[in-house]
């Protein structure tokens, strides 16, 4: 394929193991090695040298706004978009050179792609035409019964729910044993107390099947829910990759901080563990030194009302199990997140205290 780099051995980026989540090379599955892709000469590219790996059996979520990349890399790796440079391997087979139907890779659609005139059970058995009847529709009623479906076999796809065609479509891809599944987006045409349930859902099956998956989304509680591991992009580049809580503990950059989670940037001068700022010294999860800006989790910072306080409630909203606020205190105008207790009225003067570390974000 005329512009693809020439091989080199893979070597897993460094941020590709983060603490708790460590990949040994008999573990990793996908490589994904320096990815580019521009699609018109002299546009920004839609993805710039992607890396990172997979392991058995992990759920990774690709996650960032709208044209980041996100869903070009996915299918850079699904081999429905040519890259510029850059391999990707499975299993340590360079998959690069061949079609989707070559790469031994599941896909789950953002629409489903149930095909209307089968039942579910006939969907199910679609992709298991080279197997003998009888082994492809023990297969088909083995994957229902995973998914909870086996009493729904019979039914057209415009009989299920938004929730059980996503479920049967799972079951599809899952019935042809793939080691890796791609889903883009898969939870977006389900409204929102459906979308809680069947991510938890989808990734107990992922999980009991044994594939892993990379899901591509922009919904940063869907991708702290599922993912075993977190790539956060901004312009076609990865700007951080690790477990859910390494990343919203220790975001690298303020927009990540702000991405994955509510966050409110601080500037500060830091000194070894420590930084000043206008609420005080705080301690860093760090060693930072000299002018910095940190990250300051609404949920870290603890509000007393108090007449002499600095900071004045100018908004407040109830969430029922927690309440949310804005206090301004100079130039300042914070988020902070409180439990249900007695709320604090709008116009009173309070006293911001931070009870936990701090992330340096720049």
């Amino acid at each position: 394929m005329t512009g693809i780099a020439s091989a080199r051995p893979f070597r897993l980026p460094a941020e590709a193991s983060p603490a708790g989540f460590r990949l040994r090379p008999r573990e990793v599955l996908l490589e994904v090695e320096g990815l580019s892709k521009r699609f018109r000469r002299g546009e920004a590219a839609a993805a710039e040298r992607i890396s990172f790996a997979v392991g058995e059996g992990e759920l990774l979520a690709l996650l960032g706004p709208s044209g980041c990349g996100k869903t070009t890399t996915l299918r850079l790796i699904g081999g429905f978009e040519t890259p510029d440079a850059g391999r990707v391997r499975l299993r340590g087979r360079d998959i690069t050179p061949l079609p989707p139907e070559a790469r031994g890779i599941g896909f789950v659609f953002q629409d489903y792609a149930l095909f209307p005139h089968l039942t579910v059970l006939g969907n199910v058995r679609f992709g298991l035409t080279r197997r003998p009847r009888a082994a492809a529709l023990a297969r088909a009623e083995e994957m229902l019964t995973l998914v909870g479906l086996s009493d729904l076999a019979g039914r057209r796809p415009h009989e299920l729910s938004g929730g059980q065609q996503q479920r049967v479509a799972l079951a599809r891809t899952l019935a042809m044993a793939p080691p890796l599944v791609l889903m883009d987006e898969p939870f977006s045409n389900l409204d929102a107390t459906m979308r809680v349930e069947t991510r938890q859902e989808v990734r107990r099956l992922l999980k009991a099947a044994g594939s892993a998956a990379i899901l591509v989304t922009h919904d940063q509680e869907e991708a702290l829910a599922l993912a075993d591991r977190i790539a956060v992009m901004e312009a076609g580049r990865l700007c951080q990759l690790g477990t859910p809580d390494e990343i919203y503990r220790n975001p690298a950059s303020a927009f990540v901080a702000s991405f994955l989670g509510r966050s409110n940037i601080v500037a500060g001068r830091a000194e070894g563990m420590a930084a000043d700022t206008a609420f005080g010294r705080l301690a860093l999860t760090r060693a930072a030194s000299g002018a910095v800006q940190l990250a300051v989790r609404p949920e870290q910072i603890l509000l007393d009302p108090d007449v002499h306080g600095g900071g004045t409630v100018v908004g407040r909203e109830f969430r029922g199990h927690d309440q949310i606020y804005w206090v301004q205190q100079g130039e300042n105008c914070m988020l902070v997140i409180s439990g249900p207790g007695a709320a604090i009225a709008v116009g009173a003067k309070v006293r911001m205290r931070v009870c936990d570390c701090v992330a340096p974000v720049g």
